[in-house]
């Protein structure tokens, strides 16, 4: 499937509520009216759009297998964001917390730390124009809605925007195996970008983990020696969270 269709209720719901004019074309289930999608589906024909009804086979080969939930959206393509967006977005956001994602190749690795990042209150994912991701279906399905409201920024040079951001008073925070000290041990409030590297090994690459102000890992007790990015993003967020809570 191309990257103007979304699928499932989250991802569907999400679009309804922040920007129901790029809804194009809405394929749902025949026969399918329970509590979770009725609403959906009512609003959408308020709204003037027709919805069409498919067997589930026709939907399910739409999806290309994948769990739709029983609705299907082609919609029109979101705003692709810049480092001049991210200006604003820094520039408007009390102590902003970012996420840096390097290298993160796979969908669903993608989908998730979005997920992660709109649950923890990130002001915006940033990502290389290269190397990373494209918003796809998969992604938005993964992300449950996140991918709609968590803005994720492309930029064309990753190292330069993290010095310019730098020079805001962004402070940045990369994880690395060579640390001294671990997520726990550091410092993770006031304006923060927190770096991941990719989905083998969730270290920042040596490029950019030259480019932080401070380094960190996350402690590994077991004989596993590394973690998905996802999950590794998880963790460090959601420390963040908790010292930005007790700092009031």
């Amino acid at each position: 499937m191309s990257n103007d269709y979304i699928f499932g209720i989250h991802a569907a719901k999400a679009v309804l509520e922040r920007d129901p004019a790029r809804f194009i074309e809405v394929f749902v289930l025949k026969g399918r009216q329970d509590d979770r999608l009725l609403p959906i589906l009512n609003e959408l024909t308020q709204l003037g759009f027709k919805i069409q009804e498919l067997p589930r086979k026709t939907l399910d080969d739409k999806a290309n297998g994948a769990n739709h939930q029983g609705i299907i959206a082609r919609v029109t393509p979101a705003k692709q964001l810049n480092e001049h967006d991210l200006d604003d977005i820094v520039s408007q956001t009390e102590n902003p917390l970012l996420l840096v994602l390097d290298g993160v190749t796979d969908p669903h690795n993608l989908g998730a730390c979005l997920r992660n990042a709109d649950a923890a209150g990130v002001a915006a994912v940033i990502v290389p124009k290269d190397k990373s991701a494209s918003m796809t279906a998969t992604v938005s399905k993964v992300a449950c809605g996140a991918a709609e409201t968590v803005p994720l920024v492309r930029v064309t040079n990753l190292a330069r925007t993290m010095r310019a951001l730098q020079e805001k008073g962004v402070w940045f925070v990369g994880t690395a195996g060579e640390a001294t000290h671990d997520v726990f041990q550091s410092k993770l409030t006031g304006p923060l970008a927190i770096v991941m590297g990719a989905e083998r090994r969730w270290h920042a690459s040596l490029k950019h983990v030259k480019t932080c102000d401070d380094l960190i890992k996350i402690p590994m007790a077991g004989s596993v020696s590394s973690l998905k990015v996802s999950v590794a993003s998880g963790i460090c967020l959601f420390e963040a969270v908790r010292q930005r809570a007790l700092q009031g």
